[in-house]
């Protein structure tokens, strides 16, 4: 098998978190945006919510245009799309023209959901591949750690524009990347799993989708704000709301990589991800319970909810793949990932709604639902 499968592993990671700093990155600038355009609570939102919101659309066209043209070609087009939203963000001083760009940089971004994954699952065997996919699977914490890290600082000095253009330069270099680096897995290379089914007509990938877009409800309700929360209720700093968030990251990448290599383990994808479920259920009720309790109480209990809130999206993602089989990947992906768009950007606007009309603890402990109404449709997914 070619070694040169851990080159098309780091070029697919590489990418996807420049995507998912753009995804992550907007929650960490949340307190300067909400400051600079004069925002609601339910305003920003519908800002959190604007990178998801773009990739709904486009998500499955991009996964379709993947099986039929390659990876490489759909993965540099989009991020390249994506950066040139984000500088022209930066340079907006309205809301409408913020949420567009940001919608618009979504949309083209969200290529490299499905042609980052395609090249992985087609250089890698079925006994590597839950590791493999754990690790590219590691670009959504590891790019929101990043942003976590350099963005407060960035946007303290320049503002949110010059935390848009370190986004937006992020996006181009890995673009230039995948266009130079990446190629199409050869028919000797890991494993060519079959054509087996078209995946919007198979069953058992609307119930994996449905099943995860409640989980990844839960996951966003966390991610999208912690910093706020921690900030801006709880009297934390910024940036030491932003080192928890950063901490959430990093923990939950380690976890990807365990999970993926405890599935290929096992040999199953299903089962450790219904675990996860249940432990991401009870970790968020623990946290709802807390949230006016001393910060040495709560913090410990929101840092576990949001690890665990991002261990089991590799299982998912790579139980879709080997669902549809390699000819079908691109399409079942983007599938997939629609459905996480949906729910990523249905969820901030809702739960700032809960928030508003409740509390932060009743929010979060309707939240902690999710995941337990998702591994009830997961658990009918036939292994």
């Amino acid at each position: 098998m070619s070694r040169y499968r851990w080159t098309i592993l780091a070029l697919g990671t590489a990418g996807q978190a420049s995507y998912s700093a753009v995804f992550l990155g907007i929650p960490v600038l949340a307190p300067h945006l909400e400051d600079e355009y004069g925002l609601s609570l339910t305003e920003l939102g519908v800002v959190l919510a604007a990178v998801s919101i773009g990739s709904v659309v486009t998500l499955l066209p991009w996964g379709l245009l993947t099986d039929r043209l390659g990876e490489r070609g759909v993965l540099a087009a989009g991020l390249a799309g994506a950066s040139v939203a984000l500088f022209v963000a930066a340079s907006t001083r309205s809301f409408v023209a913020l949420v567009s760009m940001l919608v618009v940089a979504g949309a083209a971004g969200a290529s490299v959901n499905a042609a980052s994954g395609r090249a992985v699952l087609g250089w890698f065997g079925p006994s590597e591949r839950g590791f493999a996919l754990g690790i590219r699977q590691t670009a959504l914490p590891l790019g929101g750690a990043a942003a976590a890290v350099t963005l407060p600082p960035i946007a303290a000095a320049g503002g949110t524009r010059a935390g848009l253009f370190v986004l937006a330069g992020a996006c181009l270099a890995t673009a230039v990347a995948g266009a130079v680096g990446l190629r199409e897995a050869s028919p000797g290379d890991g494993e060519r799993l079959g054509d087996v089914v078209n995946p919007l007509r198979d069953a058992r990938m609307w119930r994996l989708a449905a099943g995860s877009g409640l989980i990844v409800c839960a996951q966003i309700s966390i991610l999208a704000f912690a910093v706020l929360f921690l900030h801006g209720v709880r009297g934390v700093s910024a940036a030491w709301a932003a080192a928890v968030f950063a901490a959430m990251q990093l923990l939950g990448a380690g976890l990807r990589i365990a999970v993926g290599r405890w599935s290929d383990l096992v040999g199953a994808r299903i089962a450790p991800l219904l675990k996860l479920a249940c432990a991401l259920a009870a970790a968020l009720a623990v946290s709802a319970a807390l949230t006016e309790a001393p910060l040495a109480l709560f913090v410990p209990a929101f840092l576990i909810a949001g690890a665990l809130s991002q261990s089991w999206n590799g299982l998912a993602f790579t139980a879709t793949a080997e669902l549809a089989g390699r000819g079908r990947a691109g399409a079942a992906l983007g599938f997939q990932q629609t459905a996480l768009a949906v729910a990523s950007g249905a969820a901030p606007p809702v739960f700032a709604l809960l928030v508003e009309a409740s509390s932060w603890g009743v929010a979060f402990g309707l939240a902690a639902l999710l995941p337990l109404a998702g591994a009830g449709l997961v658990r009918r997914v036939p292994v």
